[in-house]
């Protein structure tokens, strides 16, 4: 998911609950969610997302900077249940310089990686291919993460 602007009138996270993005929504806690990205790198990329248009770490509530690291946790186990990954990136962009694709609404990246999985499509033909679609990923994803928040209680 991308967007330019720094408003939550016009951010895509802040609009997650509109009709087609909430099937991206992976669980919701008490002030963050996890999202499937729009535009993965890879089958499993995810977002852990606060609520609040948030722009950094330092403007996050003590609640939603522990809310946040608690369910990157989850995606991390989450996706190395589902897909095996050889590695997982984590990743947080602060800026338009440091390659924010959402300005002004932060969000941590966790993509599943794999020895070699690099390819040219992308430097080349300005294509992604995924082997997994969007909805399948999140039928994968989904009852993972429910799990997982109940063991947490």
């Amino acid at each position: 998911m991308t967007a330019s602007g720094g408003s939550s009138a016009d951010c895509v996270f802040c609009s997650s609950s509109q009709p087609g993005r909430e099937e991206l929504v992976l669980v919701r806690g008490r002030v963050s969610f996890v999202i499937l990205n729009l535009y993965p790198y890879c089958s499993g990329h995810l977002m852990v997302v606060p609520n609040r248009h948030a722009p950094d770490l330092a403007t996050l509530s003590a609640e939603e900077q522990t809310e946040l690291m608690r369910l990157a946790r989850h995606a991390e186990i989450a996706l190395t249940e589902a897909y095996a990954p050889h590695g997982i990136n984590v990743g947080i962009n602060l800026g338009k310089a440091a390659g924010a694709g959402v300005l002004g609404h932060l969000h941590v990246h966790v993509v599943p990686r794999w020895n070699g999985d690099t390819n040219f499509m992308t430097a080349i033909g300005d294509v992604r291919v995924l082997p997994e679609d969007l909805a399948a990923s999140a039928a994968k994803l989904r009852p993972i993460f429910e799990r997982l928040a109940v063991s947490d209680l």
